[in-house]
């Protein structure tokens, strides 16, 4: 009689330790030399699967491939805009949730060197609930694993291998889909996989967490992960506001989130961003930006200034850019070093969680809007 169960997937080799793939290849009479081969060269993204690992036997690629998954993401659908300099993709997971991740290049001007930013998922969804975001709009699927976080960025790095420099500065941001301190465990073990020389590699300082304010594990994260970056997704300087936009602001409030961010500065002597989506009549009064000022002033932080990227369910816009730029005057003035953002993607249809919208309304015949995409940078 056939077992109905499907079978389950084999573990992902992102996220298998390297001295368990010694043992792996010992149990075979083979060399450890052999599990760093495997280890690097499944990190660097020249090869797409085992068979392209060449400087292993042809019996060993095999014996890979029966073990282990090269990587977790399946089918992955990407549109690109800024000349390219701009793309966007949805990743289909093997139980068939839909994922997504961003690649951003910055050729560099004058001093400035080139570098390139990826976006990342943690969660498929997002239970936070804002209602200006596309994700939250969308409910929450499930956390990811590890694996399913790296092998984002490994995608990226096979994808555009022509684009990527050596020389090039690669920053990794937790900002897309899903809250990453809901599923602190993974995460926290990706950051590790991304930063270890001898897999990914990115220093621990091109590394950005996002949370909208999961106290317990923003203060985990400075004593676990003090040499990467914090952003706080604040977007309202008082707390009756803020419970309408980010409603896990219900649970911990404005005090207690800069607190653990100003926990977090103190201990790890790194700079927080405070990321504020500027929401046109909502949050971008005079009075508000005074507020933030406030918040902000007297400790190791920065704001973010973000134009709101319009979504189908919401009725808000984003402020003007003259708007922005005052409210940013403000913040100045009370000594709070900000930076306004530019949108990114202007043609794309997509914001964080309107492609995988996108495409399930295409998959049921129906016509999509074209918002803009909006990739913030900590």
């Amino acid at each position: 009689m056939t077992d109905p169960r499907p079978a389950e997937p084999l573990p992902a080799i992102s996220e298998v330790a390297t001295d368990a793939l010694v043992a792996w290849f010992a149990a075979r009479g083979e060399p450890a030399y052999r599990a760093r081969q495997v280890v690097a060269g499944v990190s660097a993204g020249r090869a797409s699967s085992f068979d392209e690992l060449t400087d292993l036997p042809l019996r060993l690629r095999a014996a890979l491939g029966a073990a282990y998954r090269f990587s977790t993401i399946g089918d992955s659908h990407v549109i690109g805009t800024d000349q390219s300099l701009t793309e966007k993709a949805v990743h289909e997971l093997a139980d068939g949730q839909r994922i997504e991740s961003v690649f951003m290049r910055y050729p560099g001007h004058g001093a400035s060197a080139p570098r390139t930013t990826i976006c990342i998922s943690s969660q498929a969804g997002c239970a936070v609930g804002c209602p200006f975001c596309a994700t939250g709009q969308g409910g929450f699927g499930r956390h990811l694993s590890a694996a399913e976080i790296v092998d984002q960025v490994l995608w990226w790095r096979r994808a555009r291998a022509d684009r990527l420099d050596p020389e090039h500065h690669l920053n990794v941001v937790f900002m897309g889909m899903g809250e990453p301190l809901h599923n602190a465990d993974p995460v926290f073990e990706s950051v590790r996989l991304l930063n270890d020389p001898g897999r990914v590699g990115i220093g621990a300082r091109h590394l950005t967490v996002s949370t909208s304010g999961v106290v317990p594990a923003m203060d985990r994260m400075a004593d676990e992960l003090p040499q990467v970056n914090l952003a706080i997704s604040l977007h309202a300087a008082h707390d009756e506001l803020r419970d309408e936009l980010v409603p896990i602001n219900r649970k911990w409030p404005i005090e207690a989130v800069l607190g653990a961010g100003q926990r977090f500065a103190a201990r790890t002597r790194r700079r927080v961003s405070l990321e504020y989506v500027m929401i046109d009549g909502i949050n971008d009064a005079p009075l508000e930006a005074e507020r933030l000022a406030d918040l902000a002033h007297g400790w190791l932080c920065h704001v973010n200034l973000i134009p709101l990227n319009p979504t189908p369910a919401a009725p808000w816009r984003g402020t003007p850019r003259e708007g922005i730029e005052r409210f940013a005057d403000i913040l100045r003035r009370g000594g709070v070093a900000t930076t306004v953002r530019d949108t990114r993607g202007r043609s794309i249809e997509a914001a964080c969680g309107q492609l995988h919208a996108q495409l399930t309304k295409r998959a049921l015949g129906t016509r999509a809007a074209s918002p803009e995409l909006v990739m913030v940078e900590g």
